[in-house]
């Protein structure tokens, strides 16, 4: 089984999900992301799903759980890079991702955390990660 890299930007754990997600990897990913969570004490959670071209209903409400129980232990999540067919997919199914903010890409979604967790909450420096 395939294992998600969950890296770590100051205070944001970004997860950039490159791979198609089945239900075991994304049942794991859920379990390693709030482990890290906790061990690091991160207030943000960016989870980049730019390569995903497939959601089904079990991946849309990992997404889903996964945001609430990061709100459980005190971090914001933000999902980046939805690809359109992915959004069209998640209405048609008649799911909603309540409590996910959503952002076009990291660099936005970035802001947004920053944003949501204040400057004097957030290690997070949006300028240095912008791309040059």
């Amino acid at each position: 089984m395939d294992r998600i890299p969950i890296l770590r930007i100051g205070d944001v754990l970004l997860v950039s999900i490159q791979i198609d997600l089945q239900d075991q990897t994304a049942l794991a990913l859920q379990d390693d992301l709030s482990s890290k969570i906790v061990e690091t004490g991160a207030k943000g959670v960016l989870i980049d799903i730019s390569a995903l071209e497939i959601v089904d209903s079990f991946i849309g409400r990992m997404i889903s759980t996964t945001a609430a129980v990061s709100r459980v232990l005190d971090a914001e999540t933000v999902v980046v890079g939805m690809q359109p067919a992915v959004a069209i997919t998640l209405v048609e199914l008649g799911l909603t991702l309540d409590g996910v903010r959503t952002a076009l890409d990291v660099d936005r979604g970035l802001a947004l955390l920053s944003s949501a967790l204040g400057k004097a909450g957030s290690d997070v420096e949006v300028d240095d990660l912008a791309h040059e």
